[in-house]
């Protein structure tokens, strides 16, 4: 599924967590008429436990080993809107499937936008940390290449509606990719969401990231 015109090719999104891929992918999936699925709770239904519990008895390293099969198995299917988790990316027969087999779009947010969403969090096992804000800088510097070496598009979510962030991947979309007979834009593979930019589209109501 190489083949950057093929109507069923995949989405996948990259990113933080707290940088939006859930909700942004099911608000893409249903404008676009495609099943979403969520990686990380794909998982968690395989195995019949949380992520966290996974991370305590086998440890990072197990939890990604099941985390690679699991995208091995979810970029070989068509058709799919599929938010990755934040350390997807870390594992490079990961970015290759992830890259070679759909159009990846990676959700950029900054420490402090990430800090902002995730500052209750008690539940993710590496923000356990006496300095989560601190982790989460020290993630985003060692991510944030690897999401970029396998990203297609790259849009800066900030404080966007969740719709504005959906409108910008769909224009961003090659052909061959989203709606049948959509037409990408004529800059479809530089299109970026600044942070901060106030939408004119009258949608102020929009739930945002």
């Amino acid at each position: 599924m190489t083949d950057g015109t093929h109507a069923g090719r995949s989405i996948f999104l990259v990113g933080m967590m707290g940088s939006g891929k859930s909700t942004v992918g099911r608000r893409l999936a249903a404008a676009l008429g495609r099943e979403f699925v969520d990686a990380d709770k794909a998982l968690e239904a395989r195995c019949g436990v949380a992520i966290a519990t996974i991370f305590e008895v086998e440890g990072e390293e197990g939890f990604r080993h099941r985390e690679a099969c699991l995208i091995d198995e979810l970029t070989g299917q068509p058709g799919l809107v599929m938010a990755t988790g934040g350390g997807a990316v870390l594992r490079e027969d990961n970015r290759a499937h992830l890259r070679e087999r759909g159009f990846v779009v990676y959700l950029c947010a900054t420490v402090q936008e990430l800090w902002v969403r995730l500052r209750h969090d008690k539940v993710r096992p590496l923000l356990r940390t006496p300095d989560p804000r601190r982790r989460i800088a020290q993630l985003v510097e060692a991510r944030d290449p690897l999401y970029r070496e396998c990203a297609h598009l790259v849009v800066q979510t900030g404080r966007q509606p969740v719709d504005r962030v959906v409108d910008v991947i769909v224009a961003g979309l090659p052909a061959g990719v989203g709606r049948a007979g959509a037409a990408p834009s004529p800059d479809a593979q530089s299109r970026h969401i600044a942070p901060g930019t106030s939408p004119d589209d009258g949608r102020g109501r929009t739930p945002t990231l």
